[in-house]
């Protein structure tokens, strides 16, 4: 009897084990991605200068989206802060996609990796954190 507990828990265990690393994954390409935006906003602003022409904002913002874009990155890094890091990388990006939308440019690569970014920093989060997971289970 106790056997066939055992092989019923193990593919659970298994699932969780696999569902875990997807979520590192995940949160790592989100990481990645801020922290080179981050990086490349207070290093080579020079590089993104038609980008923030393009959607009204002035260079000199650069010194004050860089760090705010860093600091997201690491809270959401960081397993004990990751849930405030999810918010403040989402409204970030939800910022992103409006300065986008605000210039007509609907459907842009900046505004869809935008948005893949938000939708890999929730799913990487759901699948890491069991405190998510319990908050807004999925039923088969």
């Amino acid at each position: 009897m106790s056997e066939t507990v055992n092989l019923h828990q193990a593919p659970d265990a298994m699932t969780l084990h696999r569902a875990l690393w997807a979520g590192r994954i995940m949160s790592a390409v989100v990481v990645i991605a801020l922290v080179a935006d981050g990086t490349i906003q207070l290093f080579a602003p020079a590089q993104i200068a038609s980008t923030l022409q393009e959607t009204g904002f002035a260079m000199d913002l650069t010194r004050i989206v860089g760090p705010i874009i860093l600091v997201c990155a690491i809270l959401y890094a960081i397993p004990a802060t990751a849930v405030l890091g999810a918010i403040l990388v989402t409204g970030f990006l939800g910022g992103a996609i409006c300065a986008h939308v605000r210039i007509g440019e609907l459907g842009s690569p900046p505004e869809l990796i935008s948005l893949l970014l938000g939708a890999l920093t929730w799913g990487g989060l759901y699948a890491r954190d069991p405190r998510i997971r319990a908050l807004l289970p999925i039923s088969h």
